[in-house]
């Protein structure tokens, strides 16, 4: 989606805002016993409550209305019985459509205290998605977006997931310009053009670069290969002259 008029920026503004509420309501939901069914319910009402349909069910099928992904899950974890724990990493993504228009945004929390060599990467998770945020403008390259990431990085120790990528969004989940690289690849010549709608998503890890299938049985929940603790921080942005416009705060 390029936003060409402020009727189309408030619509965005509005289904961004309901993503955002969702996420921060499961995210306050987070306890020892919740079960991510329980958990994916609470952000279903949301959503339900504010006219918004979930984009993963409306797109593709899945089975739930967010997706939720508990330690060694890096995205795309399916709502079950599955019971968070104390200690538990966990990822909360909520995309939804209202009126025609997507947003998308997630998060990673730790259920309690977090394992002392946890705490460091959720904060640098974070402070990873706003190196790359603060890359964009209209006019830059989307490959400088990977590029900031990928520094940062590097200088921190972590490795990035190097399939699971950025992306257009707004008049779809998936939209044009299609994936945008959150790790270095200076191959991508593109520019940003004013009005660009677009996540900015790094999945920060300990130790894996790749995004892998967790069973022959469960085509969506995918997990980190070599094995390591993924965090993923996402907002959904509009490009402008002077920055970004981030509507899923």
């Amino acid at each position: 989606m390029t936003i060409t008029s402020e009727e189309e920026l408030e619509r965005l503004k509005a289904i961004g805002a309901i993503c955002a509420k969702a996420r921060d309501t499961m995210a306050e939901a987070l306890r020892p016993g919740i079960t991510t069914a329980e958990l994916d319910e609470i952000g279903r009402t949301v959503l339900d409550e504010h006219g918004a349909q979930s984009a993963p069910e409306v797109t593709y099928d899945f089975p739930g209305a967010t997706c939720i992904s508990v330690n060694e899950e890096v995205a795309h974890g399916i709502p079950g019985d599955r019971v968070i724990r104390l200690g538990d990493i966990v990822n909360i993504d909520v995309s939804a459509v209202r009126d025609g228009v997507f947003a998308d945004t997630g998060a990673s929390y730790a259920v309690g205290t977090p394992p002392r060599q946890y705490v460091g990467l959720l904060r640098d998770g974070k402070r990873a998605m706003w190196a790359g945020i603060r890359e964009v403008r209209t006019g830059a390259g989307l490959a400088d977006i990977g590029v900031a990431i990928g520094r940062f990085a590097k200088r921190h120790g972590y490795s990035l997931i190097e399939n699971l990528a950025s992306h257009g969004v707004g008049d779809s989940l998936h939209d044009e310009p299609g994936e945008i690289a959150t790790w270095p690849n200076k191959s991508d010549r593109r520019k940003i053009v004013d009005g660009l709608v677009f996540t900015v998503e790094p999945f920060l890890s300990l130790g894996a670069r790749w995004a892998e299938a967790a069973s022959s049985r469960d085509p969506w929940t995918l997990v980190g290969s070599p094995k390591a603790q993924t965090v993923q921080f996402e907002h959904t942005i509009v490009a402008t002259p002077r920055g970004a416009v981030v509507v899923t705060l």
